[in-house]
């Protein structure tokens, strides 16, 4: 086991990892910009470094300077968290060539999963269910053309590289299709630095299920059952839940074992989630495999009792996996909310500031992963989650009401969040009923 590691990250999965580490018996450093100087994972390092001013481009994505902290705390690996460098394959190759361990898979797997073209074809040659569309990047709109009139429209354009809904375009036809693979083209440039793009068959009223993986550099490879992340608004995720309500137990096996599959084909080791879509007759198409730990983790963790973040760094220490595939069994329902300093009634204009007042929900079954506290002041530099609200019980009906009575409790102020709008969600029938698809909300709140 390591004895020290360096969390590349802030805010709340920043503290996850401390308090995994802490209870595996190593020592955790955490870096921070200036803007951050008084976060919480600050606080409850073993020790913190600056690592520069409040851009992220000038701390938390600034490779030599996490480099150089992580050597002046002479730790023995870094631990990425989600978001920043988490997927970035350069990062993880650098660490390595340092004799720094990097907390995530090996260099060609995070590729080959990491990019959506080539994880489609090795998704296709393991029975994994895939959209129709190209085999491989569409290189000119003649191709492009010829792939959408030979699946038919409506087709979504898909950048190869990257994710969280940029460099995606819906087309109806080709007029559409000429002007969307322009823009998700440039779009996917700009964020990715790879413009290359794909064309598949687009699935309305779709919805989101995601299948969580973890496995060992010893060739083990298990699922911790899937998750349904259907609740979004303009692709980025509100609301999750485990297991998924509208699954059959014998299909989410199907699901989950072909997940395992795509990931052990692809010699990787750590956690991965697999992501799927859903269409109305609940056939499954493969969207994208997410490298690294998700936000939305703590609800796998509530109904398997596997703590993911710890596995993380036992499989990155070279230890194998502590359990087997029938060891894990799921236990209730979880639900996850993500609390957003944002203001809902403002079109979700982030709202950074103090925070003066913050009272946080408790009870049987009521966990809060933030960084936040009272007298802490929101920077605007970064993403806008100031905590994640998770719930379990023994079904999903009182997931809801334990959720919704958590959501009454929540107080924070005199920032704006997202509070108001989750215990909207909570009373709307259609997610009672599961009733919804991936456009759910934007539709309910005419966006």
């Amino acid at each position: 086991m390591f004895s020290r590691i360096l969390i590349a990250n802030r805010g709340e999965i920043a503290i996850r990892i401390i308090r995994a580490a802490r209870e595996l018996g190593v020592e955790s450093v955490a870096i921070y910009s200036e803007a951050d100087a008084n976060s919480m994972h600050v606080k409850l390092a073993d020790r913190a470094i600056c690592v520069g001013p409040p851009a992220a481009t000038e701390s938390y994505l600034n490779i030599p300077r996490i480099i150089a902290a992580a050597e002046i705390a002479n730790v023995d690996a870094i631990h990425p968290g989600y978001g920043f460098l988490a997927e970035n394959s350069h990062f993880a190759e650098v660490c390595r060539s340092c004799n720094i361990e990097f907390i995530g898979p090996p260099v060609d797997a995070m590729e080959t999963l990491g990019n959506k073209v080539k994880c489609k074809q090795l998704a296709v040659k393991n029975k994994v269910p895939t959209s129709p569309g190209s085999k491989g990047k569409i290189e000119d709109e003649e191709a492009a053309l010829k792939v959408a009139r030979e699946i038919g429209y409506p087709v979504m354009i898909k950048a190869s590289a990257g994710g969280g809904g940029r460099g995606m375009r819906v087309a109806n036809n080709d007029i559409s299709l000429r002007a969307g693979l322009k823009a998700a083209q440039a779009e996917a440039q700009a964020a990715f630095g790879d413009g290359s793009v794909y064309v598949e068959k687009f699935i309305d009223r779709a919805r989101h299920v995601e299948v969580q993986v973890l496995g060992d550099s010893h060739g083990n490879v298990v699922h911790l059952w899937e998750r349904d992340c259907t609740m979004q608004r303009r692709k980025q995720k509100l609301i999750e839940e485990a297991p998924c309500p509208v699954l059959t137990r014998d299909a989410a096996d199907k699901l989950c074992k072909s997940a395992a599959r795509l990931v052990a084909a692809a010699g990787y080791y750590s956690a991965a989630t697999v992501e799927f879509l859903m269409d109305s007759k609940n056939d499954m198409y493969l969207m994208e495999v997410n490298t690294r730990v998700q936000v939305e983790h703590p609800v796998t963790e509530m109904i398997t009792g596997v703590d993911i973040v710890k596995e993380q760094i036992r499989i990155a220490a070279g230890e194998k996996l502590s359990f087997t595939q029938k060891d894990i069994k799921i236990k209730g329902h979880a639900i996850e909310a993500r609390i957003n300093a944002e203001d809902p009634d403002r079109n979700f204009a982030p709202c950074a500031g103090p925070i003066d007042e913050l009272y946080l929900p408790g009870g049987l079954g009521v966990r809060v992963d933030t960084h936040v506290y009272a007298g802490y002041r929101v920077p605007p530099n970064y993403d806008s989650m100031i905590a994640k609200l998770i719930v379990h019980a023994d079904d999903r009906n009182t997931a809801i009401s334990r959720l919704s009575r958590s959501l009454a409790e929540f107080k924070v102020g005199p920032i704006a969040t997202t509070v108001g709008l989750h215990s909207r969600l909570m009373k709307n029938g259609n997610f009672r009923k599961s009733d919804i698809d991936i456009n759910f909300v934007e539709r309910l709140l005419g966006l």
